[in-house]
């Protein structure tokens, strides 16, 4: 029997989770892998696509001859046993297909791209051949470049039969390669050369010294700065024989900024008990879940980087995730100082090639400890001695695009794969997890009290309906402002929290009450007044601010709400001496941002950090005794059943980056609604009594962790056809439901339209369905092939939002 090779295939509109058959070529017998992304014919084998190789088998009886492979991507498999078989377990959990998810878990550098190439055929008129084509036999199909009268040809020449078009696989892996020089011959011999030298060669001359003296390698910009010389001179040296050029791989490190080492620290009796009990499981080899839940300040950090340490004594690797790049920065700098160039970061915020470098280091065992944020999570590390996910209640781990993943669901799965403990660390932590470790499913940690006994900051609620009556109309209460005074006459630090960056939430006129919207979206631009612009926060739509009504033609035109950019203005005007640094998804854009801003607050270059919600969680600085959140009820109001865990967790979260020294914490919450009981509760940073609170409030509305849930929308540029498609789901899934479920649907979206596209959505809550699975995998396959028609259903499993 000859071996052939069971392949997934990646073709968008035709995607299966059966691999299809595949033979091996002589040439590539023995070296094909599972893993491995190989080149194959598709169709009607003018068309080359990647694939994945699921596995080896030995051929049976075929009734017609198999396609070979047509050539390997990889020397090496790209994607271990393990990561393959996560894909089978994801395909099934979060209703995607296998290629789908074999293609999340690659540094984009892997992902393939496919370029198109006409090629003229034996019927293609000479005078038109060479008007195309010139002297290439083919031409590089591109859209964006082809001029459109030449395009136009092309694809009129294509329905006659005159040109063809076939598809090559691009790969973007690259390596970064250095030139490295170094002596062709000996010493003595460089010297004998050195006497060969005119007496106007001294740059030669000065080249041979060196290399006479330092025979070790040396990088060629290295050397030409050092020597003064030119890269003619090396060449020269090289064209002579007497120097040798050779390309070094060589990685880019995010990492290059010097970092501290630090040791361990001397843990209170709750981080001990903690410490302990994920020691023993982790030398016991066992897969347990454990809720490190800890109130802010409580040293989790410590625990988690004591536990790290003990699986790299046992020669064991590890993996810690964290929900914002914007906290990486100070956590990898902490990992690292403790672990040193064991550590590989990896998030979006890596250039392409950073994190092609950063994945190899992993895949090659050279770094042991990963940080870093959702994706993090398929890092192809083995022998995983323990997982760790930070602020395990953060929504930002749900993956929103297909395959729609939950980062804890994989870490505990590969948590049982490894046989290894995955940590749940947070302050607040998710319903759904505290529900699970009070029934015993996860084993519960408790940190009850900050380091060194120090207090929780004193949180006071404002209410604003009280401060708009003694005063106008301002973004702070008078006991904020006076306390941003006092501190900063104290030389302390202040944070200040605002979840809506721009500066005004939308602008209207108050003649007609025109409201200026999105043209692609049902909803309200938001004016940003450091670009001038009016902003669409879906679709990135932009337009110059309107002075005059479009509807009325009024100049009565007013802006209304408040975000980041106005209370930075006010701040400059109330507080004029102020150093203020702001951070925001407008000031982080750029590559480092993040970092940039954080370490230069750290240094005490600025008296207040102003932000959205990336400055809420994870940070430590020890000079801020302040924290004031503008307005606590940003998301309190949203047509979502989270919405007061949300605010719960973030008022929580925010109030605890106050007092983590020796100096005590003050905080000060602003809101239209104090009497709420997230708002109350957070004030107390009472988290057992929300928990019972909020649970009751899921109980009585059939919502998680009561039930489970699932979410499908269908949405098109025509709003009939998705309100058409969903009607017709709906009917589907009604047969194979039970009385018990609840359907929720079908309605419009909470934005109905985004970037032209109108969205319908169904929810459906349940406690057991066993057929719905089996329903929703064949509305998958029924619809895929509908996104060329431009209709496209999305199924998401256990959704963190309703809207």
């Amino acid at each position: 029997m000859t071996q052939i090779a069971e392949i997934i295939v990646d073709v968008p509109t035709m995607q299966t989770n059966t691999p299809y058959s595949y033979s091996i070529p002589p040439a590539l017998t023995g070296s094909v892998r599972p893993g491995m992304r190989v080149v194959v014919p598709f169709g009607n084998g003018s068309r080359k696509i990647q694939g994945f190789v699921w596995q080896l088998a030995e051929q049976t009886d075929f009734s017609h001859p198999l396609k070979a492979i047509d050539t390997v991507m990889d020397l090496q498999p790209v994607l271990n046993q393990e990561l393959l078989a996560l894909a089978d377990h994801m395909a099934v959990t979060t209703y995607a297909f296998k290629i789908t998810c074999l293609l999340t878990m690659l540094p984009n550098a892997l992902k393939a791209t496919y370029e198109k190439w006409v090629m003229p055929t034996d019927t293609l008129e000479e005078s038109i051949r060479k008007k195309l084509f010139g002297h290439a036999d083919r031409l590089l199909l591109d859209d964006s470049k082809l001029p459109e009268e030449q395009l136009k040809s092309l694809l009129k020449l294509a329905s006659d039969g005159k040109v063809t078009v076939s598809y090559a696989v691009r790969d973007r892996g690259n390596v970064k390669t250095i030139t490295m020089i170094e002596p062709a011959m000996a010493a003595d011999k460089l010297q004998t050369a050195k006497a060969t030298l005119r007496s106007t060669a001294k740059k030669q001359a000065v080249l041979l010294d060196y290399f006479i003296t330092h025979p070790e390698p040396i990088a060629q910009r290295e050397l030409e700065k050092a020597l003064a010389v030119s890269s003619t001179i090396i060449k020269t040296a090289e064209k002579n024989g007497w120097l040798v050029k050779k390309a070094v791989e060589v990685y880019r490190d995010p990492l290059a900024t010097a970092v501290t080492p630090t040791r361990a620290l001397t843990l209170n009796e709750a981080q001990q008990t903690a410490v302990s009990a994920l020691k023993t499981a982790t030398n016991d080899h066992k897969a347990a879940t454990y809720l490190l839940e800890g109130v802010t300040g409580s040293g989790k950090t410590e625990v988690y980087l004591q536990a790290i340490d003990n699986a790299l004594q046992n020669g064991q690797s590890a993996l810690m995730l964290v929900p914002e790049i914007s906290l990486t920065p100070q956590i990898v700098g902490r990992v690292r100082g403790r672990f040193g160039q064991r550590v590989a970061v990896l998030h979006s915020g890596l250039s392409a090639g950073e994190r092609y470098d950063e994945w190899r280091r992993i895949e090659r065992g050279e770094a042991t400890v990963v940080v870093g944020a959702r994706s993090a999570i398929f890092a192809p590390l083995e022998n995983i001695g323990i997982i760790i996910i930070d602020e395990e209640h953060e929504a930002t781990y749900k993956q929103e695009d297909n395959p729609r993943y939950h980062a804890r669901d994989i870490a505990i799965w590969r948590g049982r794969y490894h046989h290894c403990p995955v940590v749940l660390g947070s302050a607040t932590p998710s319903l759904e997890s505290r529900a699970r470790a009070q029934k015993g499913v996860y084993q519960q940690l408790l940190l009850p009290h900050r380091i060194n006994a120090s207090a929780l900051p004193k949180v006071t609620v404002v209410d604003m309906t009280q401060e708009l009556q003694n005063h106008a109309e301002s973004n702070f209460s008078t006991a904020l402002l006076s306390a941003l005074k006092q501190r900063m006459a104290k030389g302390e630090q202040s944070i200040l929290m605002l979840n809506r960056r721009g500066y005004s939430s939308f602008v209207m006129c108050r003649d007609c009450g025109f409201v200026l919207k999105c043209p692609n979206c049902d909803i309200s631009l938001t004016l940003h007044m450091d670009t001038k612009t009016m902003k669409c926060h879906y679709c990135g739509h932009e337009e110059p601010i309107p002075n005059v009504c479009p509807q009325c033609h009024s100049r009565k035109i007013r802006y209304y709400g408040t975000g980041t950019q106005k209370v930075e203005t006010e701040l400059k005007e109330v507080l004029p001496d102020a150093r203020v640094i702001r951070m925001d998804v407008d000031t982080t854009r750029r590559k480092g941002a993040h970092e940039r801003l954080l370490n230069k607050f750290g240094r005490q270059e600025a008296d207040i950090l102003l932000g959205t919600q990336m400055i809420a969680k994870g940070l430590d600085f020890p000079n801020v005794t302040l924290v004031g959140v503008l307005n606590a009820d940003t998301g309190l109001g949203l047509p979502d059943f989270r919405a007061s865990e949300r605010t719960f967790d973030l008022l929580t979260q925010v109030s605890g980056r106050a007092g983590r020294a020796d100096k005590p914490g003050q905080v000060f919450i602003q809101t239209y609604n104090p009497d709420h009981y997230a708002i109350q509760l957070a004030k107390d940073q009472n988290y057992e009594r929300f928990f019972l609170t909020e649970m009751q409030m899921r109980h009585r509305g059939h919502y998680p962790p009561y039930y489970y849930s699932v979410k499908l929308t269908a949405s098109s540029g025509d709003e009939r056809q998705a309100a058409e498609a969903m009607i017709k789901i709906v009917r589907q899934i009604k047969k194979t439901l039970s009385p018990a479920a609840i359907m929720l649907g079908p309605t419009p979206g909470a934005v109905a339209r985004v970037n032209n596209r109108y969205y319908y959505q169904l929810v459906i809550k349940y406690k057991q369905e066993p057929a719905l699975d089996q329903a929703l995998f064949e509305i998958l396959t029924e619809y895929q092939s509908t996104g060329r028609m431009g209709l496209q259903i999305a199924i998401d499993r256990n959704p963190m939002s309703f809207m």
